[in-house]
């Protein structure tokens, strides 16, 4: 097990994920442009899924071309109404999406594509399906107080793993994929490469 595993994201939700499973590995980011990768794939009308399949691709390889190991992408979007959204800009903006999502259902695509020498070695897509409760304008006010800037780190404007879970009233999909890294599949293919223990 002398194989680096490298996790090319800077999420500390992510972190935390690999850390509680026991893993040893790296961090090592190199920045895309998230924003032109997404604009340029809604121009040619891809698939919202296919999206979040790019952008983990996209983080992996950047890494992947500079460093030897198994490099871990992952990216996560999410859709409502058939639209894409990005992480709120502001605590404005938090509220406004909280709103928004108030009493409908979301969707969560989740990619995870791990890199080696250069290329894609192993790719992994999830859809979980979230159902936001009718919560009260007081519930909001005192989840935005208690949460404050964290609303703006997760493209959600919530932390399912913490108060965020309040806003919720039923989920289809696993926990693991909701906070953006589904993790068992991620260890299964590790066991097969000999880098996490069988």
């Amino acid at each position: 097990m002398n194989q680096r595993i490298i996790l090319a994201s800077g999420s500390a939700i992510r972190r935390d994920i690999l850390d509680g499973a026991g893993l040893d590995y790296e961090v090592i980011v190199r920045p895309v442009d998230e924003a032109a990768i997404k604009a340029s794939m809604l121009a040619e009308n891809s698939r919202l899924r296919d999206i979040a399949d790019a952008l983990a691709e996209a983080k992996a390889m950047r890494v992947s071309r500079q460093e030897p190991g198994l490099v871990i992408g992952a990216d996560q979007i999410m859709v409502m109404d058939n639209h894409l959204f990005d992480k709120p800009k502001n605590m404005n903006e938090a509220r406004e999406r909280l709103l928004s999502m108030r009493g409908k259902s979301h969707a969560l695509i989740g990619a995870v594509v791990i890199c080696e020498n250069g290329a894609p070695v192993w790719r992994h897509m999830c859809k979980t399906k979230l159902w936001v409760r009718d919560f009260s304008d007081e519930f909001l006010d005192w989840y935005i107080k208690t949460e404050g800037e964290a609303l703006t780190k997760s493209v959600g404007a919530y932390r399912f793993e913490g108060p965020g879970s309040q806003l919720f009233e039923k989920v289809e999909g696993g926990f693991f994929a909701i906070l953006g890294l589904d993790l068992l599949p991620v260890l299964e293919y590790l066991r097969t490469r000999g880098v996490a223990r069988t």
